[in-house]
């Protein structure tokens, strides 16, 4: 039975994490501050084959404590670092103290290193690491103190440590708008407006907690591998979106997280990624996310990956609607790709995904694409595709993923 330790699991994201590690039969040891909420979740839990799941109640602002927490009796899988907390003073930053300061850094930043440090000794061969940044992390946003500031300067950590300890899996996930318990008493006070924050969201909506914890459930998963040292931002497009126009709250109903995918293969290269694909779709009627994993662009000719890219697009908005997905496999970067005459195509074809999502939005159609090396494992990477493929992904459109089969070895 593998283990996972999540912080900030008493609520909100952390809840829902906890809630599904321990129905798919993890063992979960959860850290938060808040005794009493852990002490209600506790015996909620989904428990399988009579174990007990861990409950710690400690301040990760306080190293000591963080230390604490160390059992070296307990190997751990995977390692979530969750927990964080915002700057709701409204003060600008030049107007707040040190001490305002110093304990927001010290949460969203400093702890994450740490529980590092204390847990190394825990963490079995390939163990992964996940550490829950946001989307405040990729853009300034103001009126915020620190909080933009700490999350850019998680993403770098993370990606540091991906390259300084290559033996685990080390991977950041930036959540856009959720719905949290915290969001719903805002909206019910009158403090938020619903519309006014899905404004810049293109699929039209605010994800759910759920919608995170499968995610974070991937992440933390060996399948999830290849990803070692990406950013994945799931934020209904918002981190792509640069125009003016408000996007109207959607009216597409979200697919059930679980729903079976119905996939179309196009141009796929050989049997080998088919059966890879396909192997571990369920033969029932009720597949109802139609997904379009589209293979052209990985043999388009130099300078041509924009117009592989659009013709892709074309051929899945012709054939599907509301409630879908089209991914994109093109062809990981080189070094020494191109003459600089050409060198412009690939940032054109990226911008043009992060475009046609934006696009396709409100109409709860999704793209996002998958950079990968030519002789990639299709064994290896169709994990990841069906991920970003499939309906526990609803929240993710406009990304570039890059995957390295290498590290799922």
């Amino acid at each position: 039975m593998p283990t996972v330790l999540i912080t900030g699991a008493a609520s909100g994201i952390g809840r829902a994490a906890a809630m599904l590690f321990a129905g798919r039969g993890w063992q979960c040891m959860l850290v938060d501050r808040d005794a009493q909420a852990l002490a209600a979740l506790l015996p909620v839990l989904p428990s399988h084959g009579g174990q007990e799941h861990i409950s710690r109640v400690a301040d990760l602002t306080c190293t000591a404590e963080i230390f604490s927490l160390a059992d070296p009796a307990l190997p751990l899988d995977a390692v979530i670092n969750n927990a964080g907390m915002s700057d709701t003073s409204g003060l600008p930053l030049i107007q707040q103290d040190s001490t305002q300061l110093e304990r927001l850094l010290a949460l969203n930043l400093q702890a994450p290193a740490y529980m590092v440090e204390a847990l190394s000794a825990q963490l079995v061969p390939r163990a992964r690491i996940v550490n829950v940044a946001s989307g405040a992390g990729l853009h300034a946003i103001p009126w915020r103190g620190a909080y933009s500031a700490s999350k850019a300067g998680l993403i770098a950590q993370t990606r540091a440590l991906a390259k300084a300890r290559p033996e685990w899996r080390v991977s950041v996930l930036c959540p856009g708008f959720v719905r949290t318990e915290l969001v719903d008493e805002l909206i019910a006070g009158g403090r938020l407006d619903p519309a006014t924050a899905v404004a810049k969201i293109p699929l039209g909506r605010m994800a759910q907690p759920q919608e995170m914890a499968q995610a974070l459930f991937f992440l933390a998963s060996a399948e999830a591998a290849p990803l070692s040292g990406e950013c994945i931002s799931i934020d209904g497009g918002s981190a792509v979106f640069g125009g003016s126009k408000a996007f109207l709250p959607s009216v597409h109903k979200n697919r059930p997280l679980d729903a079976k995918m119905s996939l179309r293969l196009f141009d796929c290269p050989d049997v080998a990624w088919e059966h890879a694909l396909l192997e571990r779709q369920p033969d029932a009627a009720d597949k109802t996310y139609a997904a379009t994993i589209d293979f052209s662009a990985l043999k388009t000719d130099t300078g041509q990956l924009l117009r592989a890219v659009h013709r892709a697009a074309v051929r899945y908005a012709q054939c599907n609607k509301a409630g879908s997905s089209l991914t994109l496999l093109l062809p990981a970067e080189k070094h020494d790709e191109t003459a600089w005459q050409t060198g412009s195509d690939r940032a054109a074809a990226r911008m043009l995904v992060a475009t046609l999502a934006c696009e396709l939005g409100p109409s709860a159609m999704r793209v996002n694409a998958i950079e990968m090396a030519a002789d990639s494992s299709p064994a290896a990477l169709a994990p990841v595709v069906r991920f970003v493929a499939g309906a526990g992904a609803q929240f993710l459109t406009g990304q570039i993923i890059s995957a390295n089969a290498a590290l799922a070895l």
